[in-house]
């Protein structure tokens, strides 16, 4: 590379809990940086969690983190080119990325639910994805059942 590597841009934590980790769920979330919606949305969610989840002795904090970590995959495919063929190359995912895309996942499979409001889809989400389930939990299923088929051509990794 020419130019050096931007520096890592440090993010605050969330006002409620305190959390960074909250923070960039919620800079994905964010439409038209109208960040002051977005966290209305989430909190909004987790109230939602803990409504749903009653009998649960857990936080609705550590629900959420529970659903994300249950959600977050450890191998990817890649394409590769090498010499005229195309394969599906399987990497391992760096850890910061692994956060991403689990949060990604789980933002875009609430928006495709059906539902009334944006913290009703994203909670059903958390506590499909706290129980192993729903569409993110099989989005990282099929990335790792794609991992294994592919194991083959893990020789070619970059």
């Amino acid at each position: 590379m020419r130019k050096a590597k931007p520096k890592k841009r440090q993010i605050l934590p969330d006002p409620v809990y305190g959390d960074t980790r909250v923070t960039k769920f919620v800079n994905h979330l964010m439409y038209d940086g109208k960040k002051s919606i977005a966290f209305e949305i989430f909190y909004t969610a987790l109230n939602n969690v803990k409504a749903k989840l009653p009998n649960e002795e857990k936080s609705s904090l550590e629900i959420w983190k529970q659903a994300l970590d249950n959600i977050t995959p450890f191998v990817e495919v890649k394409s590769r080119r090498i010499g005229g063929a195309t394969f599906q190359v399987p990497t391992e995912i760096r850890p910061d990325r692994k956060e991403s895309v689990s949060m990604k996942n789980m933002i875009s499979f609430s928006r495709k639910r059906g539902g009334k409001s944006m913290a009703d889809k994203l909670a059903a989400e958390i506590v499909d994805a706290y129980n192993n389930q729903g569409g993110a939990f099989k989005r990282k299923e099929d990335m790792h059942r794609m991992a294994e088929a592919n194991r083959a051509f893990a020789h070619f990794r970059f």
